[in-house]
């Protein structure tokens, strides 16, 4: 019987959403003189903001053939449904609680070795200390020493606001009332989808800058394109136009403009990094918006409800600015500017669901765990607002300019660097590259 090697290295992951499991599992996979330690501060790991809700008509927005948690294996995902049902096929869309289910499950081999340990606590401080190691302080008083810790703490959690809603699940609506949602994308989505299956009668208002719906998943193969054949480095504008011809390549060809975007993707995060600072912020100022909402896209089952509801005028979707929201004594008074207006408008409603996107200041209502990294200068937020300065590695970069051997970040965290970082066949990459780089690197003996 061969005996198992010496666990040499010591890692913790710090968050236990989809990020952290991911990254949890392929460590476990790829290095076997490593033991991971996972920190979540919530009773039940690989859930997140993503997979948390268990309302089976929130669908994932990717088929199944394209969840696998592992890139060598694309039907390790289909494998586990068929455990219980064998009617699913690759190219379903199934619920998010289910896949929820399924990264809870990837952890099942290791749960009672000496290799992962589950700590339900909130990662407090990160201190790297002593020298070429890391120390962490918890919530419950525990202090944990390792060689390596990766952060993993998904997208910032927007600021509680009076009178705005996180969950219409959460409320007693009566069913004729009006109810308002800010932001028009997929998690707009789920909250109408909830509202229509709860048999709401009700008007409701769906309200964003631009007022775009996220597109409808149809058939199609990505369209074979090169980095190569990128404008690398050019203006956002121009990289604008050569997308275009794209489209109207993958048309010619009798596809689709999503051929077009599933052929880029697997190049978007090179495309990000070689734009320098003001193009990135023209972009994101003037084509992201447009990029997401034909690159996440909706169910077809799902879409035809969406669709159903704007027939009926029951859904309305309105283009323009966020004012403020005031409660009353009967509900509150959402004010918001109309496109191309001066003035405001105002509508009188039971309650106004907050559902403005990932995209917020990670800074604004940051933990204590970021707090202290940037506190203590051992992290920086990036000057566009969207996570930690890392490089393409993940590796955390101090005030100072210093880059870290022994911090990384994944997922939402290390989007500055990445951009393209948020989707799970974007993330398990990321994760299982990290894994491999560190089951090369020598381990502490």
């Amino acid at each position: 019987m061969t005996a198992a090697p010496p666990l040499r290295r010591h890692v913790l992951v710090i968050g236990g959403g989809a990020s952290g499991v991911l990254m949890a599992c392929h460590l476990l996979r790829a290095a076997p003189e490593t033991r991971v330690t996972l920190i979540e501060r919530g009773p039940r790991i690989g859930l997140g903001l993503a997979y948390a809700t268990e309302d089976p008509d929130h669908l994932l927005n990717t088929r199944v053939l394209n969840m696998s948690a592992l890139p060598e294996d694309p039907e390790h995902f289909l494998r586990w449904l068929w455990q219980a049902n064998r009617s699913v096929s690759g190219a379903s869309f199934v619920s998010r609680a289910t896949y929820g289910r399924y990264l809870e499950s990837l952890l099942a081999p290791w749960a009672a070795g000496p290799r992962l340990r589950l700590v339900q606590a909130e990662a407090v401080r990160l201190t790297e200390a002593p020298p070429g190691r890391v120390t962490l302080r918890l919530d419950d008083g525990q202090t944990l020493i390792a060689d390596h810790a990766i952060l993993a703490t998904g997208h910032p959690r927007p600021e509680a606001v009076r009178g705005l809603q996180a969950d219409v699940r959460l409320l007693d609506l009566e069913p004729g009332v009006p109810v308002a949602i800010l932001g028009t994308g997929l998690s707009m989505v789920d909250q109408v989808t909830t509202l229509l299956k709860s048999g709401h009668r009700g008007p409701i208002f769906a309200l964003s800058r631009r007022g775009l719906l996220p597109r409808v998943h149809g058939p199609g193969t990505p369209l074979a394109t090169s980095l190569g054949e990128v404008p690398l480095g050019a203006p956002a504008s121009v990289l604008l136009h050569w997308l275009r011809r794209q489209v109207r390549r993958a048309e010619i060809a009798g596809g689709t403009w999503r051929d077009a975007i599933d052929g880029l993707r697997p190049h978007v995060q090179g495309i990000w990094s070689a734009l320098p600072e003001p193009e990135r912020a023209r972009a994101l100022r003037h084509a992201a918006a447009w990029w997401e909402v034909h690159r996440h896209r909706m169910p077809p089952e799902t879409a035809r409800h969406i669709a159903s509801a704007r027939q009926s005028g029951q859904l309305q979707i309105l283009r323009g600015a966020f004012d403020r929201v005031t409660p009353h004594p009967c509900g509150v008074w959402l004010q918001y500017r109309p496109y191309r207006e001066t003035g405001t408008t105002a509508l009188n409603l039971a309650a106004v669901i907050d559902c403005r996107g990932v995209r917020r200041d990670p800074e604004i209502g940051a933990g204590p765990l970021l707090r202290h990294l940037l506190d203590d200068g051992l992290a920086q937020i990036d000057p566009l607002r969207l996570g930690l300065v890392t490089d393409r590695s993940g590796r955390i970069v101090s005030r100072a300019g210093t880059t870290s051997r022994v911090l990384q970040a994944i997922g939402p965290a290390a989007r500055a660097a990445l951009w393209e970082i948020t989707a799970i066949p974007d993330i398990r990459s990321q994760t299982a590259r990290i894994a491999a780089e560190l089951s090369h690197s020598p381990a502490r003996s």
